[in-house]
C-alpha cells in the first residue's frame, strides 16, 4: 500500500466556494482521481478514511463536502439534511470537485472515477447521466431510492458497478432488477453485485448493526479492480 498525505481544499463552486477533503500518495506520480460522495451524515471520519483507502490503493481521492461543514450523527436530522440538498447547487459542487481534481498534475488519465454510498451512491448515478464522457467509471453503493427511467440510464455514457445488499428496502429487488434491464437493453457495459443477507450500508464499518466484513471485504476489492481496469 502507498504513503498518503491529506489535505483539505477549496475550489470554486455555485459563484462562491466549496470544500473537499483530498487524499493522495505521497509520491508525486501520476494516479487516476476518483470523487468520494458522501452518505447522508456529511464528510465524516468514515468517509474520510475511505478516500485515505483509495489513497493507499494508488488513487488520488477528493471527498467534496456537500453540507459544507456540516457533519451528523442523528438519523432524523440527516435525513432532513439530505432532503434539504438543492440538486442544482449539489451539481455545481460535483462539477467543481471535478475541474479542481482534474486540474492536479498528477492526475492522469483526465477521465474521472465516481463513487458514493447510500444518498452519494444515487448522486453518483444522477451526476454521471450530466458528466458524459468526463468520467472513466463510476461504483455507486447501495443507491438508496434510485428509480430512473431507460433515458436516465441511457445517458451514463460510462461502466457502472452497482453494489447492494440483499435485505436493502430502499432498493427492492423488483428496482435493482428493473434497472438490470435497462443497463443491458442500453448496452451499457456494468456489473451488479447483490450481497446475500447484507443490509443497507453494509460497508460502514462505524455502524455495528448493519456492517457486513465479509461483503465489504469482497466489495471493496472489487471497486479497485473495476477503478483500476477502467481508469488506468
Amino acid at each position: 500500500m502507498a504513503d498518503y498525505l491529506t489535505t483539505d481544499i477549496t475550489f470554486p463552486s455555485n459563484g462562491g466556494t466549496a470544500t473537499g477533503y483530498l487524499a493522495r500518495p505521497s509520491d508525486g506520480k501520476p494516479h487516476p482521481g476518483i470523487i468520494v460522495i458522501q452518505e447522508w451524515w456529511g464528510v465524516n471520519a468514515n468517509i474520510k478514511a475511505i478516500a485515505q483507502r483509495f489513497a493507499e490503493a494508488g488513487f488520488i481521492a477528493l471527498a467534496p463536502d456537500l453540507y459544507h461543514g456540516k457533519v451528523i450523527d442523528e438519523p432524523n436530522e440527516a435525513q432532513k439534511a439530505a432532503m434539504l440538498l438543492d440538486q442544482a447547487e449539489v451539481a455545481n459542487d460535483l462539477r467543481g470537485a471535478l475541474t479542481a481534481l482534474q486540474g492536479y498534475s498528477d492526475v492522469a488519465p483526465k477521465k474521472l472515477g465516481v463513487t458514493g454510498f447510500c444518498l452519494g451512491g444515487l448522486i453518483t448515478l444522477v451526476f454521471a447521466a450530466q458528466a458524459g464522457p468526463e468520467l472513466g467509471a463510476i461504483a455507486p453503493f447501495y443507491p438508496g431510492g434510485y428509480d430512473p427511467t431507460e433515458d436516465d440510464v441511457r445517458r451514463i455514457q460510462c461502466p457502472i458497478q452497482l453494489v447492494y445488499g440483499e435485505r436493502d428496502h430502499s432498493s427492492p429487488e423488483a428496482t435493482r432488477e428493473r434497472l438490470r434491464k435497462y443497463l443491458t437493453d442500453t448496452g451499457k457495459t456494468f456489473d451488479m453485485i447483490v450481497y446475500p443477507g447484507a443490509d443497507h450500508a453494509f460497508f460502514n464499518d462505524t455502524r455495528a448493526e448493519v456492517y457486513d466484513a465479509a461483503a465489504a471485504e469482497d466489495a471493496w476489492n472489487r471497486t479497485v479492480s473495476w477503478f483500476t481496469r477502467y481508469l488506468r
